[in-house]
């Protein structure tokens, strides 16, 4: 017999205890209360005359050793009654608790998808099992995201891993390889050595955003968004693309670092996601109690039912289109970041190609 059984056994035996004593009690207060005014009830006896209407004689009615003697033995009754009674209602009482341990024991065994479904009557023990249906469905959402984001991330390592070894293993078996093809060679390693680099910061940098806010400062996401655009107009001008600003200032609160994240990734999506003469529009502006952060740029044209896709790691509109596809994090570290600072995120598809993406976070006053 295991502990939890004896808790579980405890727990009914109190409960019944419980129940049998104020059953018990019940049954106490009803003979006082019924028995102590017989006492005093004195029984008329009419004496004479059948017809005669007067009363010559009275009586005593039951009399006191008769009425406790009564009352002892209907106390004593009462008490393998009050027990038995106060046993089934906890049984009762627990039997959907019980059902919720069992299935809880098997769903942490890994079956993920089993479900309580208590089902009726409404009341708080049923109220109890839906939410925790709603945890075991948002728990399994979890980690079939999380084993689909693992098969994800081994992928893209591995790739530039066998990359990496065959390049080494090929100049490593030329035996005529002279200086040049060895540095050349040396030097595509470190293209796939960067290539993993920026992965792997990439990884890091999202699950730095779904970690949370760890520190609360006073940004202007104008100055933030200015700094963003100094150190990509070099790129975007090698791609043809004209970046646009207009910045009024927006003052929130937040983690500066994931802010400037959430900014360089929306940009460089902007930029990468783009065609030759394209154009990227920034406005940040404050409307009420809320600042808004609007990045727009052409591009090709998205389906409307893929944008919600497109933020979920590892997940691209185009694969392996000019060889610019990044790695399908910068959209996902931007909900994670979102999400981080309770911000709203809307995205919607433009009719002549490209997004136009808005992030609403709340003013700093």
């Amino acid at each position: 017999m295991t502990c939890r059984q004896l808790a579980r056994r405890s727990l009914q035996k109190r409960l019944a205890l419980a129940y049998a004593a104020g059953i018990y009690a019940a049954g106490v207060v009803v003979l006082v209360f019924v028995d102590l005014p017989l006492v005093s009830i004195q029984a008329a006896r009419p004496e004479g005359h059948p017809s005669s209407s007067a009363i010559t004689e009275t009586g005593p009615g039951i009399s006191l050793p008769q009425l406790l003697a009564g009352s002892a033995v209907a106390l004593v009754v009462l008490i393998p009654v009050a027990l038995a009674l106060g046993w089934y209602v906890a049984g009762r009482f627990l039997r959907p608790l019980r059902a919720i341990t069992a299935t809880a024991k098997v769903i942490s065994a890994g079956n993920l998808h089993r479900r309580l479904d208590l089902g009726e009557p409404t009341d708080e023990l049923t109220e109890l099992g839906h939410t925790l249906d709603d945890l075991f469905a948002r728990l399994e959402s979890s980690f079939d995201a999380q084993r689909h984001f693992v098969a994800n991330a081994s992928h893209e390592l591995r790739t530039p891993l066998a990359g990496l070894r065959t390049l080494l293993e090929v100049a490593l078996a030329d035996p005529d390889a002279d200086a040049d093809a060895l540095r050349s060679a040396c030097q595509e390693a470190l293209a796939l050595g960067g290539h993993q680099e920026r992965l792997v910061q990439a990884l890091l940098t999202l699950a730095t955003s779904e970690r949370g806010v760890t520190r609360w400062d006073t940004v202007d996401l104008a100055h933030v968004v200015e700094g963003v655009l100094a150190s990509r107009r070099d790129q975007a001008r090698e791609a043809g693309i004209d970046l646009a600003e207009d910045l009024a200032p927006a003052v929130t609160a937040g983690d500066p670092r994931l802010m400037e994240s959430l900014v360089a990734n929306l940009i460089d999506n902007a930029i990468r996601h783009n065609h030759a003469d394209g154009h990227v529009k920034v406005t940040t502006q404050t409307s009420g109690a809320q600042v808004a952060l609007t990045v727009a740029n052409t591009g090709p044209v998205v389906p409307g039912d893929q944008i919600q896709r497109l933020f979920h790691p590892f997940q691209k509109l185009a694969p392996a289109r000019h060889g610019r596809d990044g790695y399908g994090l910068g959209l996902a570290i931007v909900d994670a970041v979102t999400q981080a600072h309770r911000a709203t995120l809307t995205a919607g598809a433009r009719p002549e190609g490209g997004l136009t993406i808005t992030v609403r976070f709340a003013a700093c006053r």
